[in-house]
């Protein structure tokens, strides 16, 4: 683009050939508003550069891929611009016999903007190479993404089929194709909250289904612990939760969990082998395969212990479901199936407690007994101690807890008689 007045500055003969009826510097010092136009627009391109470097200098951070190609563009574009003007002027002004003020002045200009003009274009070339050096970082980030996801998908395969082809006698290495699992009392630890998660998930149905058929929960509560004294009326929930603990916890201590095992000797690492086998896997689906392994003996027997006749019958108006069970079943009920996701956290809990070298040993608090610090811990934590010297008294354990090598794996208790912190 020309500045305004330039056209008047030249005239073409029939060849089409420049020619200039008088000198240039004439030409420019009779028409000062050409010059100063000219100058306008330098100055006007110079402004535009200058915020187009700003706009690529800050695309840079944080890193925009799409900023920065659009403000380089823009850059190469205002410097475009300027190159052309550069060549405008040095096309109708070459070598002035004597030089206007506009003419010295604009000169200075340009000189100094080719300057600025060199500068620029080195820090483009420099975001150029840094451009193409992030989308190569980018590129390599992707593939490594892509290859962690191919690892995950071989590996959750792998989980799956441990228990189809891994054998007692082998090892339980990658090389076998299976996800190494270390036996660590860190492993018991973890297993034990998630069985007190369970317990917890558990008691949500159970409450909900007494409440629709029309069962007194505070007297439910009190028949489980008559002398506990509740904070809160809400906490008598953990009434519910001690006693599915009570019943899924009888017979923890023997080797056989109180499930008959036709004098099968059992080793630790069949135990361990039995933890990895189903940890992975949908107790239902492992029933429906075998319903009468001593895993599904030992949900049958629990099932009936944890859930009362006149329970049942109130739920469901029948005894059709626990008639099934008792016959050798295990029926597919929404409610059935949440019993087994407990079934299953308490049994691994117990293959777990077996595998190690020594045995985990567990133990239970009674209502009534002092509190220890050392051996219980509450599960309302917000509670107001007394401040006499008398200690608070246990009024129910939701947990027991658990010998484990040289430490303690505290008992969940609720205290009886306690204030509550608001």
């Amino acid at each position: 683009m020309l500045p305004t007045g330039a056209k008047d500055t030249q005239l073409r003969d029939s060849n089409s050939q420049k020619v200039y009826p008088q000198p240039m510097e004439e030409t420019l010092n009779q028409n000062p508003e050409a010059v100063e136009a000219l100058i306008s627009k330098v100055f006007t391109n110079i402004s535009s550069l200058k915020s187009a470097y700003i706009q690529l200098q800050t695309a840079h951070t944080p890193y925009d891929p799409e900023k920065i190609q659009a403000a380089d563009k823009l850059v190469i574009s205002e410097l475009k611009n300027l190159s052309e003007l550069k060549h405008f002027y040095r096309e109708n002004n070459p070598k002035p016999v004597c030089a206007s003020p506009q003419d010295s002045r604009l000169a200075a200009e340009i000189q100094e903007q080719q300057s600025l003009l060199k500068t620029y274009e080195v820090m483009v070339k420099k975001f150029q190479s840094e451009i193409q050096n992030k989308d190569s970082e980018i590129h390599q980030l992707q593939q490594q993404i892509e290859d962690a996801n191919q690892k995950r998908v071989k590996l959750e395969k792998n989980i799956k089929l441990r228990g189809l082809s891994m054998k007692e006698s082998e090892g339980l290495g990658e090389e076998n194709g299976f996800f190494p699992v270390d036996l660590t009392p860190e492993l018991f630890t973890a297993a034990v909250e998630s069985a007190f998660k369970a317990i917890h998930d558990f008691s949500k149905p159970l409450i909900n289904m007494m409440k629709a058929a029309g069962w007194d929960l505070d007297a439910a509560a009190d028949s489980i612990e008559p002398n506990v004294v509740y904070a809160k009326r809400a906490h008598k929930k953990y009434a519910f939760e001690s006693h599915i603990c009570q019943r899924m916890f009888n017979g923890f201590q023997q080797e056989n969990f109180s499930i008959k095992l036709d004098n099968l000797t059992v080793t630790k690492e069949s135990f361990f082998h039995q933890y990895l086998t189903m940890r992975e896997m949908d107790p239902l689906d492992m029933l429906g395969q075998n319903p009468d392994s001593i895993f599904g003996e030992f949900c049958r027997s629990k099932y009936l212990v944890v859930v009362h006749p006149k329970m049942e019958a109130s739920f469901f108006g029948n005894l059709d479901q626990r008639n099934y069970i008792m016959g050798g079943g295990h029926p597919r009920t929404p409610f059935y199936q949440a019993f087994l996701k407990l079934a299953k956290s308490i049994w691994l809990l117990h293959r777990l407690a077996y595998s190690l070298d020594p045995n985990v040993k567990v133990f239970q608090v009674k209502g009534g007994s002092e509190f220890s610090e050392v051996y219980m811990e509450s599960v309302v934590k917000n509670l107001i101690m007394d401040e006499t010297d008398q200690k608070p008294k246990v009024g129910l354990m939701v947990m027991p807890g658990f010998w484990i090598g040289g430490s303690v794996i505290q008992s969940r208790v609720y205290l009886s008689g306690m204030k509550v912190n608001e």
